[in-house]
């Protein structure tokens, strides 16, 4: 008798701490992004935002199903693709099944075969990537698979709406687009010469060119091709320190007219922009920072900067990529059983706090979602970025972009 009762305690302590441990597991989510390097502000920002969201969005709220939590951890992969998949696999390794990554089209092109051929050969750790802001076109087209999902439009989807506002503006008659020379660069070339030709055939545009991504230390030469060539608006997809040295090296070189981007904004760009960039630069973006979209992204906004007083929310789908995670995790009632995950990712809508209905498009993953064209300003700037007094503020907003736009994906489901 007495050795029955010592093993039931025995057997109930070890089913209640076994529970306990269930309980409190965390949702582990691998970023690999640059944390060292030319873009180190870009990724460490990006981090903060993520864990911001993690804890804001679940972790305060309870967390996700039985109370589980998200922790989001950094992996550095130093903007290298044969880096972030060694720290892909070292994620792999230590159990995590969600992978969030966004800083170069050229790791997440990498990152996205070496993920659907790990799931072919390792159906018992199957792995989800998803995707917030690698735009090449070709994620979700001929490159698309099961297991990636878009948060961001696509390059194509931004240049669709950027070039209706070119359009519309008779006073540009000449454009010049330069990028960085990689995936994404020369999608973004193609986009605008493609959409321009059809909207505008009038526009002539006077270049071209690319130019090694993270190399260029002075873009001088660049700039003074800019200027010479009597361009009334410049086109660029550049991000990082190559956006800031190639916008102010624009700017200084005498340009006034506006500069077309995709990500001139935040971890140290807008500062350092400041006064030269007003009414010059311009943004197209998901998620409206200015005016404040809702008391929601306001409070979000506040927090965020009370924990973080020099970071900002400069990729507002970073919040949404979080959030969409966790209503697709509670709808398929696991976060272990990574299709039934991104069964209910699909055809998802989700109402963002930015001022967005959000839609995973079911037969490419590619979200659709509002797109804004803001302009870097310090007039009617109500959350500022790197404490300059500098923000964007939105001019034009097109509703659901790209919501018919084509697409070339041909699923393979498991």
């Amino acid at each position: 008798m007495r050795n029955t009762t010592k093993l039931g305690v025995s057997t109930a302590l070890a089913l209640i701490i076994g529970a306990t441990s269930a309980f409190a597991e965390d949702i582990k989510i691998a970023f690999i992004d640059p944390l060292s390097g030319p873009f180190a502000a870009t990724g460490t920002n990006g981090l903060h935002q993520f864990q911001f969201a993690a804890d804001k969005l679940v972790n305060e709220k309870g967390g996700v199903l039985d109370g589980q939590t998200f922790e989001v951890i950094g992996f550095d992969n130093k903007i290298s693709p044969k880096e972030s998949l060694i720290q892909l696999q070292v994620a792999i390794d230590q159990g995590i099944r969600y992978v969030v990554q966004g800083n170069s089209s050229g790791v997440a092109n990498a990152l996205t075969e070496a993920i659907d051929k790990h799931n072919r050969r390792n159906p018992e750790s199957r792995v989800l990537f998803l995707n917030y802001a690698a735009v090449d076109p070709a994620l979700t087209n001929d490159k698309c698979n099961f297991w990636h999902f878009r948060f961001d439009a696509n390059a194509d989807i931004k240049m669709d709406a950027l070039t209706d506002v070119i359009a519309a503006n008779e006073d540009i008659k000449k454009v010049y687009v330069i990028g960085q020379d990689y995936s994404f660069g020369k999608a973004v070339a193609a986009a605008a010469e493609a959409n321009l030709a059809e909207k505008r055939s009038d526009i002539e545009i006077v270049g071209n060119e690319l130019h090694p991504i993270g190399k260029v230390k002075d873009f001088t030469p660049y700039a003074r091709k800019v200027v010479s060539s009597e361009a009334d608006a410049v086109i660029t997809g550049n991000w990082g320190a190559d956006m800031l040295g190639l916008g102010k090296s624009i700017i200084e070189n005498g340009f006034t007219g506006p500069i077309y981007t995709y990500y001139a904004a935040g971890s140290g760009i807008t500062a350092a922009f400041g006064e030269g960039g007003k009414g010059t630069i311009r943004l197209i973006s998901e998620g409206q920072i200015n005016p404040p979209a809702s008391d929601e992204s306001t409070a979000y906004y506040e927090a965020f900067k009370a924990k973080y007083p020099d970071g900002n929310i400069d990729q507002s789908r970073i919040a949404n990529t979080i959030g969409m995670l966790a209503q697709a995790i509670q709808e398929a009632g696991t976060a272990t059983d990574v299709v039934a995950v991104a069964t209910a990712l699909e055809g998802m809508e989700y109402d963002s706090m930015w001022g967005s209905k959000i839609y995973m498009r079911p037969q490419d993953h590619q979200a659709i979602q509002n797109m804004h064209i803001a302009v870097h300003t310090d007039e009617g700037v109500t959350f500022d970025y790197d404490n300059s007094g500098f923000g964007v503020v939105t001019e034009t907003t097109v509703e659901m972009a790209g919501m018919d736009s084509p697409t070339t994906c041909e699923m393979q489901r498991p």
